[in-house]
């Protein structure tokens, strides 16, 4: 079984040193789900353009930038783009998180921090109306690396 590898010998925590890595093109892709009453995506689609959705694609690609805050032992990245999409699909709203960087270490937090963060904002928009929502499957749908 492979080990841990934010744990030390000694069963510490420590940030993994990728010093000797060299760099490489990073990409990352993961998704999240928010499960809703039909009634509360029929509003979240009827709405114009700048609507939750906006809203949350938005807070996707600001939390991707912060990743290094929020989780302790993520190195931070120059993220080289940040793609998050947003759409009503039945009676769900299904995000999508893209995440690139040229870098020693990956993007997967990246992605999924922003997939998470954006469901929650659509969560948080939508909580008024419908108080059975549930922010349901945020994976990793990919990872990529290739030399530089």
């Amino acid at each position: 079984m492979p080990e841990l590898s934010h744990v030390d010998e000694a069963g510490d925590v420590r940030m993994v040193d990728v010093g000797g890595k060299p760099l490489s093109r990073r990409r990352a892709v993961a998704a999240a789900t928010v499960r809703m009453a039909a009634a509360t995506a029929e509003q979240l689609r009827a709405l114009p353009k700048g609507d939750a959705l906006a809203t949350a694609r938005l807070a996707g690609i600001m939390a991707a930038k912060r990743t290094a805050d929020l989780i302790p032992l993520c190195h931070p990245l120059p993220l080289t783009h940040v793609e998050v999409t947003a759409a009503v699909v039945d009676d769900t709203v299904e995000i999508r998180a893209a995440v690139e960087t040229t870098a020693r270490t990956g993007v997967e937090m990246e992605a999924l921090v922003a997939a998470g963060v954006a469901a929650l904002t659509v969560y948080d928009m939508a909580k008024a109306i419908d108080k059975g929502m549930t922010v349901e499957a945020v994976r990793l749908l990919e990872k990529t690396k290739e030399p530089v």
